[in-house]
């Protein structure tokens, strides 16, 4: 055999070989991923390797078997992927975001899967709380396994289903909790990652609940310049946060019987002064200060804890006589009056206590009155939560997905 034979079938059996180790890849997707280390070690990549792509690119991945138990793959998928891949922070810094891609069963259609780009609810701050870290009884299990039924479904109905953990969650650094240039990065890049080993179209939608329902609509808004070659459907948010410097301004209202929601405003205030540049511990009483660094040891449910925050009330949270006017700039940006060019769709519960749904009724005036087109849906006896799971809205949601990526 000549060498130049012997060359042509080496790459032959190369490139077999590397398809049976990704159906539905090219051999040149297929040797843009790496098979990720086990453990939290997954997490952690070096600068390096963070440097040697560009955004939207898969750093390695590595694939999730499910389980009866488990918490991350999907009942629905035929593999449900773990993945590392690049992104930027709000500074233009190189960071390795993780989160999960979820792949319909069957073969995909011409063009490839259609995809659902999910941003997920407040689980907290700390890396135990990312989703993909999620375990049954986990810290955060109650604020991510509500969800899974909805997008488990969409799974099932033929749909990529991404799933982004945000900047800081999981991996090394600070997680910017509802800065909306982080998260609706986040919520892209996996996007564009998602294209480089599988069979993902380029038709997308993208959709969130809470701080995912923020995160989402900023998402959104960056798509178009972030990804211009994909083609965003639409967006849909369930009581997405907003007004957040309106809300500040209550604070000091709230007293007995609102101390369930210490921990969250604790969040948001650690999240803009950071942002901002502040010191947190010179706005808030010694008391809550000397418990900031719980936010990146434990979850949202056990912030809201008697022992951390959950026995302060919203009131006693700041010094006297202190304002937040150092932060305010920080807290309007994170308003998610943005300008999206697709559909968008807007859910929000009439009982939801986390919320409010004045908050959302101003947010959809302010869309509309920027040019976007906005369909609002409210539905009464609905929480926060319960406007995911309710059976009525899934159906709606599920009739609105279908018709925009049809």
């Amino acid at each position: 055999m000549s060498l130049k034979n012997r060359s042509i079938r080496l790459l032959i059996l190369t490139a077999s070989a590397t398809a049976v180790l990704l159906p539905g890849a090219s051999l040149a997707q297929a040797k843009a991923t790496v098979k990720g280390p086990a453990g939290n070690a997954f997490y952690k990549a070096s600068a390096k390797q963070i440097k040697a792509g560009k955004p939207g690119t898969m750093i390695w991945a590595r694939q999730v078997k499910y389980t009866a138990n488990g918490r991350v793959a999907l009942p629905s998928a035929s593999k449900t992927m773990l993945v590392l891949y690049r992104s930027l922070d709000p500074k233009g810094k190189p960071i390795a975001v993780s989160g999960t891609i979820d792949l319909p069963k069957g073969k995909a259609p011409k063009g490839g899967f259609k995809v659902i780009s999910w941003a997920h609810g407040t689980t907290g701050a700390a890396d135990a709380c990312a989703p993909s870290r999620n375990a049954n009884g986990g810290p955060a299990d109650g604020y991510i396994s509500y969800a899974t039924a909805s997008y488990d479904g969409w799974v099932k109905a033929g749909y990529a289903v991404l799933r982004t953990d945000y900047e800081g969650l999981g991996t090394p650094g600070p997680h910017p909790y509802l800065i909306g240039a982080s998260e609706g990065r986040a919520v892209v890049d996996i996007a564009l990652a998602a294209r480089e080993i599988w069979q993902v179209g380029k038709d997308w939608l993208i959709g969130g609940h809470s701080q995912g329902g923020h995160a989402a609509l900023f998402a959104a808004s960056l798509a178009p310049k972030l990804a211009p070659k994909l083609k965003m459907k639409g967006v849909f948010a369930y009581a997405p946060a907003s007004h957040l410097w309106e809300q500040g301004q209550a604070i000091s209202g709230l007293g007995a019987g609102f101390e369930g929601l210490s921990g969250l405003a604790i969040m948001i205030l650690n999240s803009a002064a950071r942002e901002a540049g502040v010191d947190p511990s010179t706005l808030v009483t010694p008391q809550v200060a000397a418990k900031l660094g719980k936010l990146e040891e434990v979850c949202s449910a056990q912030l809201g804890g008697a022992d951390i925050f959950g026995a302060i009330q919203p009131k006693d949270l700041l010094r006297p006589g202190v304002t937040t006017a150092s932060i305010d700039a920080a807290l309007k940006a994170m308003n998610p009056n943005v300008k999206i060019k697709a559909p968008v769709l807007v859910v929000q519960g009439l009982d939801d206590g986390t919320v409010f749904p004045v908050f959302t009724d101003a947010l959809v005036n302010e869309l509309k009155k920027s040019g976007d087109n906005v369909t609002y849906d409210t539905f009464a006896g609905l929480t926060h939560s319960s406007v995911v799971t309710d059976a009525a809205v899934k159906k709606a949601i599920s009739a609105w997905i279908k018709a925009r990526l049809r």
